[in-house]
């Protein structure tokens, strides 16, 4: 084990799960993979606290992932995916969550970094990539924090070579693809590749010790002379060594960014329905009444106080779902406008910037509504349900943590200037 390196789970944890996925008929449609995502949600959920206490790397869950065919939800069929679209792929991240907000993260950052040569790569960039994740089965992380210094890009003929430092990645450790970018020296021009993790130069620091998000591994990384060659650089000709301009020059090359606001929107979103779902269950089987009201109750479920709260997260959830759902189906229509027109130039910078809006709205929405939930159940369940092995906490450390990463004030402004003056959001690194 390197310095710093935590323990891992094991993964011999889930064996007799990863026997049954195997028995089971391979998911066929949206509903066959949400049912796929909720099994799996409640198998992470059952330990969900103990496994957030210990803070080991999520080695095991890793495989259930994989085990269970998530990993795959949008590849190609062709190459042994399911083939739906994001929508469904929010979906199950949104499932997942429920039952266990890290392993939500992991799948919604690996969903859209396997998809990452769909938007800013070649055709044949795009499929061979899909072919590789798919076929291996492999889970996909990504040193891409653009808070932090470019990584510097150089040449050295038939490669790009990588080099720096980024405070934060995902899921790193225990991948098995890492994506880079980075500058490409001398130039403004930004690269993005997959690399194989496993080797010397990608220096993991294993200082991942956060309040929430804990089983992330989502700590720093340093890169030191990690090789590419040139031909796994995405969007990028071989031969002039520079941006192919009718991949990278176009709005839909920056479709990443509004595409990962939403996956964390969905997985902000499961966080609340999984804390509504637990607390649920406790209040009916374990809250008790208050017996110094003046207006005292059998039980806890005539209470009128618990009723009204229920009431209002209840509403508030089923509403941010609709919402969110909604966005998602706005980021299919422009990915399936885009493959039709194979060069994506249809996808102008007004079309683009609505779609930014939408997801700007179920990103306002399920981070305010998040964060009250996880923190208002508590109300309704007793000072019984703070103890540890409960691990109701764990929702709210978790949507508070991730939803730091851009502040949202900054979403709330975008909609104000979409409402107030029509304003599209400008692309960003954030937006």
């Amino acid at each position: 084990m390197a310095v710093g390196e935590r323990e891992g789970t094991d993964p011999s944890t889930y064996t007799s799960h990863y026997s049954k996925f195997e028995r089971e008929r391979f998911p066929a449609n949206q509903a066959a993979w949400v049912k796929r995502a909720q099994d799996v949600a409640e198998i992470l959920a059952s330990d969900a606290p103990k496994r957030d206490n210990e803070n080991k790397s999520p080695i095991a869950e890793i495989g259930l992932l994989k085990a269970s065919g998530l990993l795959k939800v949008m590849g190609p069929k062709k190459y042994g995916g399911g083939g739906e679209p994001w929508s469904t792929g929010y979906k199950v991240i949104r499932e997942v969550a429920k039952g266990d907000g890290s392993l939500g993260m992991l799948l919604g950052y690996h969903l859209l970094w396997s998809t990452t040569a769909n938007v800013v790569g070649t055709e044949e960039q795009a499929d061979s990539v899909q072919q590789a994740i798919i076929e291996n089965n492999w889970f996909v992380g990504g040193a891409v924090n653009p808070r932090d210094n470019d990584l510097k890009i150089t040449d050295d003929g038939d490669n790009i070579v990588f080099n720096g430092f980024k405070n934060f990645n995902t899921g790193g450790v225990v991948s098995d693809l890492t994506v880079l970018e980075g500058v490409f020296d001398g130039t403004e021009d930004h690269i993005f590749t997959l690399v194989k993790t496993d080797q010397p130069g990608i220096q993991f620091q294993h200082n991942w010790d956060n309040v929430g998000m804990r089983l992330t591994e989502s700590g720093s990384v340093r890169i030191e002379n990690v090789k590419a060659p040139w031909s796994d650089a995405l969007g990028w000709s071989t031969e002039t060594k520079r941006p192919i301009p009718e991949v990278l020059n176009i709005p839909f090359a920056s479709m990443l960014l509004p595409t990962i606001q939403l996956v964390f929107s969905n997985f902000y979103l499961g966080l609340a329905q999984g804390a509504l779902l637990a607390a649920t269950k406790y209040t009916k089987t374990s809250t008790r009444p208050w017996p110094f009201g003046g207006d005292n109750k059998d039980t806890v479920t005539e209470e009128f106080y618990v009723l009204e709260r229920y009431g209002q997260y209840a509403a508030h959830v089923e509403a941010a779902d609709a919402l969110t759902d909604r966005a998602g189906l706005k980021i299919d229509e422009v990915y399936a406008e885009a493959d039709v027109t194979l060069h994506r130039k249809s996808i102008n910078a007004e079309r683009r910037g609505q779609v930014a809006a939408f997801v700007a709205h179920a990103k306002v929405v399920n981070t305010d509504t998040g964060l009250e939930v996880t923190s208002g159940i508590f109300e309704m369940l007793g000072s019984r349900a703070t103890s540890r092995k409960h691990g109701f906490d764990r929702f709210w450390r978790d949507i508070r943590t991730h939803s730091l990463h851009d502040p949202v004030a900054y979403k709330k402004r975008e909609v104000g200037k979409w409402q107030l003056l029509g304003e599209i959001p400008e692309p960003t690194w954030y937006t």
